[in-house]
């Protein structure tokens, strides 16, 4: 089976980045049963203790997790990009512990989490591949809590945004020197922790620093490496790198 412009296409290209998948391989997940969905932005693909059913796979568009207080104040803990598999951290939990939302309008594959567990269980690559991707998400989850705890405002957002520009650039979604960043200044300050009014002052003095060029949403990275250094940014927890077994 082949596909061109397969709704799961971009799924089987993330799980390839990290782990060694057959054609047959690559075929099963493309033959899994889906319904497409188009959501608005601010739309929940899961709410906090919700029972996970099903699992939404990035089409197109990007997504949230986020944890909230009893008042209401909003953490937003990860980003999700096109080929993201939403519902992967819940795939063998009762209940969600997070919200996840629509960070724009996008486009969505939703598979019955049943669905998955059997071709994981089915096809030991792929659930290789699985485990693989969410213990990515964790090391993720790990830097964004330095980045949040320990860095300076200025670091925080140069990271952000060298970690968007990596993930996108592996996926192929990036144009030259830079992408188009989904976020609002509101959505940015609940990702680092800071105000509003704080991630405008520290935007502008990246660009007056000659680190980033704006023009609008639109992020350009003048000099990779000077914005790397100033960001505090290694690659390393991503892992981009293939990962396979020992005995490969």
């Amino acid at each position: 089976m082949t596909s061109t412009n397969h709704p799961l296409d971009l799924l089987v290209r993330n799980l390839e980045l990290r782990a060694r998948l057959s054609q047959e391989d690559r075929d099963a997940i493309l033959a899994l049963p889906y319904t497409l969905r188009t959501l608005d932005h601010l739309t929940y693909t899961i709410r906090e203790g919700d029972p996970p059913r099903e699992c939404a796979v990035l089409v197109s568009g990007f997504a949230y997790r986020q944890k909230t207080t009893q008042d209401g104040a909003r953490q937003i803990i990860a980003l999700h990009l096109p080929g993201d598999a939403l519902d992967f951290q819940n795939m063998y939990l009762k209940v969600s512990d997070h919200s996840v939302q629509m960070l724009t309008r996008g486009e969505v594959a939703i598979i019955a989490r049943e669905e998955l567990q059997e071709l994981a269980q089915a096809r030991p690559a792929i659930g290789h591949a699985i485990l693989i991707k969410t213990l990515v998400e964790a090391s993720i989850f790990r830097e964004w809590v330095l980045n949040v705890g320990r860095r300076k405002a200025r670091e925080r957002m140069a990271h952000v945004l060298c970690e968007l520009g990596s993930r996108m650039d592996a996926l192929g979604l990036t144009q030259e020197h830079g992408y188009e960043l989904p976020m609002t200044q509101e959505e940015l300050a609940d990702a680092l922790g800071l105000t509003p009014v704080h991630v405008n002052r520290t935007l502008k003095l990246l660009e007056a620093e000659g680190l980033i060029m704006r023009t609008r949403r639109s992020i350009r990275f003048p000099d990779w490496e000077r914005i790397r250094e100033a960001a505090d940014f290694n690659e390393r927890y991503l892992h981009l790198d293939l990962q396979v077994p020992s005995s490969s």
